[in-house]
């Protein structure tokens, strides 16, 4: 069995990798075959088109590789919910958007297995906190 050397943590949008800055040097650095990964990694995730996704790669000693795609990141889930395109800048005396509680929910619910709650009601503190923070208001 091969020993993992590194691990890199990427967050890239969903079938849209390329061999660009910032994945390409990233892999080129950890002597990974891009072409390879970007098309392994573009079939994998064509099914969440519009997401931002994070993968965990563990990079093998025979310059093997093991990727694991985790749910998408809570802000582009949150965006979405919102119809914004992006955050407000200033979140305290700016909205960007808002989201129901059922949303907040429906988030938590889709990213509970990436987050470090117990139950789903600490699962949708996590995701009301990061909505607040991005200036989105959770109604």
């Amino acid at each position: 069995m091969p020993k993992i050397v590194k691990t890199l943590k990427l967050q890239i949008p969903a079938g849209k990798a390329n061999p660009a800055p910032p994945v390409g040097p990233a892999l080129g650095q950890a002597g990974i075959n891009i072409g390879e990964f970007v098309n392994k990694f573009n079939e994998a995730t064509k099914s969440m088109m519009g997401d931002v996704v994070s993968v965990v790669i563990a990079v093998h000693d025979d310059r093997s590789y093991a990727f694991e795609i985790k749910t998408p990141i809570a802000s582009s889930l949150i965006k979405k919910a919102a119809g914004v395109e992006k955050g407000a800048g200033k979140n305290v005396q700016k909205k960007a958007g808002k989201i129901s509680k059922d949303q907040v929910r429906e988030i938590a619910e889709k990213k509970m297995k990436d987050l470090n709650a117990h139950d789903i009601d600490a699962a949708m503190k996590i995701i009301e906190g990061t909505a607040r923070s991005m200036g989105i208001e959770v109604k």
